[in-house]
């Protein structure tokens, strides 16, 4: 994965570190009118006039957060920023800028992190995102990336995640579980990989579901829906450790319940196809699989027949007094209370 024994690796000490820096970062352009300076000086300039900045950060760690043995670098560098684009999005923000950091241990060549911001720039590329700074440095412990996204939004815009009321409808982007499912597949293959090295998988039935793990998407498009319907979200938020864990967070913080009903949570049949293979519970694998980086908001009730009938949006649910709790309606009716069972990185598991 690292190394291409075909080519010549280029060591990062022969560059230094601010050689590295000018040689990974010397084709990124500026794109946003905020960005007045960006890389080449101490800190980068801003400038957002009468808007609010909105700012958030990710740190990503070998072994915890991503496995190279099956995560192109290339794929890696896209998905970090995608990570935190999210994150703006889920403020109802637009995302202008990132700054990428990372340290690396002396196994990685030059070319693998070229392979990294090539991934960086065609997200920044296709995402319209200024790359403005960063750091390198070294690790004894792997790759280790710290990426901070910023954006930009009119004050009465932005979606925090206290504004829900009893009665507003629970609305999620796109489909669940799918990258959980992709990371399954993933998993299965490195371990058919250890026992037998020379193994060359068909992974084309798994193509949605892989793609999803390796290469999410940033709901930039769910942004723009929703300002094109005139349609203001009351809370908001972006799925990534599970959307049990992600209604929990707005139930909590809004002073509200819900009732999330199980036969409406959008699921590709690739996810029930997986789910099957590897029997596993596909409304298990929506609530709590993660990754799957959707957008969850809420909205008042006479905004329905505005999103009625759209393909990237689904109501699953509606938001209830908070003395009722928070539960799943199953398929027959039971009420289930709700757990945040997402992914946790300080789990001992």
């Amino acid at each position: 994965m690292l190394e291409n024994k075909n080519t010549e690796n280029t060591s990062l000490e022969s560059l230094g570190e601010f050689g590295l820096i000018e040689h990974l970062t010397k084709n990124f352009t500026l794109k946003n009118e905020s960005s007045i300076k960006g890389i080449g000086d101490d800190a980068a300039v801003l400038d957002f006039k009468e808007k609010k900045a909105v700012i958030s950060t990710d740190l990503l760690i070998e072994g915890v957060h991503f496995d190279l043995s099956y995560m192109p670098l290339k794929h890696l560098g896209y998905k970090s920023v995608m990570v935190n684009l999210s994150d703006i999005y889920a403020m109802n923000a637009k995302a202008t800028q990132v700054t990428v950091s990372i340290a690396v241990s002396n196994r990685f060549p030059l070319e693998a992190l070229e392979e990294f911001y090539s991934g960086v720039a065609l997200a920044s590329e296709i995402y319209n995102v200024d790359v403005v700074g960063g750091d390198t440095t070294s690790s004894t412990k792997g790759m280790l990336i710290s990426i901070t996204a910023i954006g930009e939004v009119i004050e009465e815009d932005i979606a925090y995640r206290n504004g829900a009321k009893p009665n507003d409808l629970l609305v999620v982007s796109g489909d669940l579980g799918a990258a959980y499912c992709g990371l399954q597949v993933l998993e299965r293959e490195k371990e058919v990989f250890k026992v037998n090295p020379n193994s060359n998988p068909d992974l084309s039935m798994y193509t949605y579901i892989v793609e999803r793990q390796l290469k999410p998407e940033a709901r930039r498009d769910i942004i723009e829906l929703l300002k094109t319907l005139d349609v203001k979200p009351t809370s908001m938020i972006d799925i990534s450790d599970g959307l049990s864990s992600e209604i929990l967070h707005l139930c909590k913080q809004s002073g509200v319940g819900c009732n999330l009903f199980e036969d409406k949570i959008p699921l590709d049949p690739t996810v029930i196809a997986a789910c099957e293979e590897f029997n596993i519970d596909s409304t298990l694998v929506a609530l709590s699989g993660g990754e799957d980086y959707e957008l969850l908001f809420t909205i008042d009730q006479k905004e329905f027949l505005k999103i009625k009938g759209n393909p990237n949006l689904t109501v699953v649910g509606h938001m209830t007094d908070q003395n009722e709790g928070a539960h799943l309606i199953s398929r027959n009716n039971s009420k289930i209370p709700l757990t945040a069972q997402g992914w946790n990185s300080f789990s001992n598991d």
